[in-house]
């Protein structure tokens, strides 16, 4: 990799229901796809800024940032994805932004191959942040 050379990073919350759901969201934009509440870093921002900045706009409430539980490169988006367990703050109200029109909790075993596999290392976390590339 050249020193010019740019890749993307971004943030991603893995909150669950009582029942074991991971709270997803479905985008109003692309492929108006379903996934994990996050987003890109800003510029100087920290990843642990950003995934407290993308929910607060994704889902309009605070969020208990968690352990830092993998890092995944996705070649098809050259892009790093850091994925933290999280909790929503405790009275939170989800409020969507424009960028979403839906959120559900979804049973681990419906996420993509993708989702799922972050997924399960972080409800797994056993205090080794894993990592893998797709």
């Amino acid at each position: 990799m050249a020193f010019d050379d740019t890749f993307r990073l971004s943030a991603h919350a893995v909150i669950t229901d009582e029942a074991g759901g991971i709270l997803t969201l479905k985008a109003t934009y692309g492929q108006r796809s379903w996934g994990l509440p996050g987003g890109a870093l800003e510029p100087g921002e920290t990843i642990h800024d950003a995934i407290a900045r993308e929910v607060r706009e994704e889902l309009g409430c605070a969020v208990v940032v968690g352990p830092l539980t993998g890092v995944y490169y996705h070649a098809a988006y050259r892009s790093q994805a850091f994925i933290f367990r999280c909790q929503l703050a405790a009275g939170s109200v989800i409020s969507l932004s424009d960028e979403h029109d839906a959120w559900q909790y979804t049973p681990v075993a419906e996420l993509s191959s993708v989702q799922r596999h972050r997924v399960d290392d972080c409800l797994s976390f056993d205090g080794i942040v894993r990592s893998a590339a797709f």
